[in-house]
């Protein structure tokens, strides 16, 4: 993975702002070969984990609007998320892989990489639909070899989100330090309303590694986070140990449903009033009716120990092809034609409109929300991805059967993080 750190001004001048560490973080090692070189008839397939009602009708007129303004023609397939996120292992290894897919780049696609799974797409940079994007978004979708096998589309941020109106109804503010926010949720609780909403139940125990991640950064720092979950240090370290201690400080807060409710469900009950607040990305909102999105706010995740830069989780997603595809000319076109402004507006106009466009001349929604947000990842002094995407897909699970059960048995956690780490080892080591 390249290290090498451009400068944060110089970056957001030629980025759109997206954040330095957000795209070097997220440096794809990778290649492709053996695959087959002619194109195939009929149209493109674009696999797609984005099954959200409004994601999901973002990327039909995004499919849509590809259709009509060219020779090219593609055809979408929208997958469950979670069953997306377990297939797709298989969806690359089989015969007849899906020929384009919706992911994100990281050390998660070097995985995939480095068993010659994604297609190298490097001649469509060279072309005028990408000329715009900065070097570090370049250095984000090259590998070690020189080649560039990801199309990134948008980025987005994640906060401690919470209705407005209920905010003024219990008359509390937003809180800028842990301090702050444990007698927030003091007050809360106080009020008969579940402080924390969670949402790492029903298939989604994975949005529970977003309180790992955070409390790390705020903790340890950004540089430690990434080294830890690249290996280099271990998950029964004394310096993670710190991490749950202060999370088991705010676990009275938690709603007792955190871990039976989806991220999905978990958005209802705070829209409902029933949680105060919740740590998630702002892909919740596709789970959102549209108008209830003006009552949205959210804050930065609280300050833990001022002496540590305030990293921020801003994660990039986008495309990349199966190397076994069929349709090498016809995916090129249409990875092409995702890069460009028009493309990223129509899929942003479609969906809840909190995502930002990579493309640094198309235009984001430009909501309040959306203002803050993009703010928010312009100031962070770092960039992390999230848990997964600064680690792999195979070290997930660990974290997934890790932190569920430090929620359910917080006491146990010494010999949860032994089991955590020896888990972990076994994939490091693969």
């Amino acid at each position: 993975m390249n290290t090498s750190q451009p400068s944060r001004r110089r970056f957001l001048a030629g980025a759109g702002a997206v954040g330095a560490a957000a795209m070097m973080s997220s440096c794809v090692t990778s290649g492709s070969s053996g695959a087959k070189t002619q194109s195939g008839k009929g149209p493109v397939t674009l696999q797609s984990n984005l099954s959200s009602p409004q994601a999901k009708a973002a990327m039909q007129d995004l499919v849509a609007a590809y259709n009509k303004q060219g020779d090219g023609k593609a055809k979408l397939n929208t997958v469950a998320s979670e069953t997306f996120r377990t297939q797709l292992p298989t969806y690359l290894t089989s015969g007849n892989p899906p020929d384009l897919l919706t992911w994100y780049p990281g050390s998660v696609a070097e995985s995939y990489a480095k068993r010659n799974l994604l297609l190298d797409v490097g001649d469509i940079w060279a072309e005028p639909e990408l000329s715009g994007y900065s070097k570090a978004l370049q250095t984000l979708c090259t590998s070690s070899s020189g080649q560039k096998v990801f199309v990134p589309a948008t980025y987005y941020w994640w906060g401690v989100f919470y209705r407005k109106s209920n905010f003024a109804k219990w008359g509390v503010q937003e809180p800028k330090t842990w301090d702050e926010f444990m007698a927030l949720c003091e007050t809360l609780k106080s009020k008969g309303v579940a402080p924390i909403g969670l949402g790492a139940g029903g298939g989604t125990a994975w949005v529970a590694s977003s309180w790992f991640d955070y409390l790390n950064i705020r903790i340890n720092g950004a540089q430690y986070h990434r080294d830890l979950l690249a290996g280099k240090h271990r998950f029964d370290d004394p310096e993670v140990r710190k991490v749950f201690d202060k999370w088991a400080e705010a676990l009275p807060y938690f709603d007792p449903n955190g871990t039976a409710l989806a991220f999905q469900d978990a958005t209802t009950a705070l829209l409902q009033g029933r949680t105060g607040m919740m740590l998630i990305g702002t892909f919740f909102a596709d789970s959102a009716p549209k108008g209830e999105l003006d009552d949205i706010d959210f804050f930065r995740f609280p300050v833990i120990d001022a002496k540590i830069p305030m990293a921020e989780e801003g994660p990039t997603d986008g495309y990349f092809a199966s190397a076994r595809t069929g349709h090498r000319d016809e995916v090129k076109d249409f990875m092409r034609y995702l890069a460009t402004a028009p493309a990223q507006e129509t899929y942003i106009k479609g969906s809840s409109g909190t995502a930002l466009p990579t493309n640094p001349k198309a235009k984001d929604s430009g909501t309040p929300l959306v203002k803050k947000g993009r703010a928010l990842i312009e100031s962070a002094a770092e960039v992390t991805q999230f848990f997964n995407r600064d680690s792999s897909d195979a070290l997930q699970p660990t974290a997934d059967t890790a932190l569920t059960k430090f929620l359910a048995k917080p006491k146990e956690i010494d010999s949860i993080l032994t089991t955590w780490q020896r888990d972990a080892q076994k994939i490091w080591s693969q």
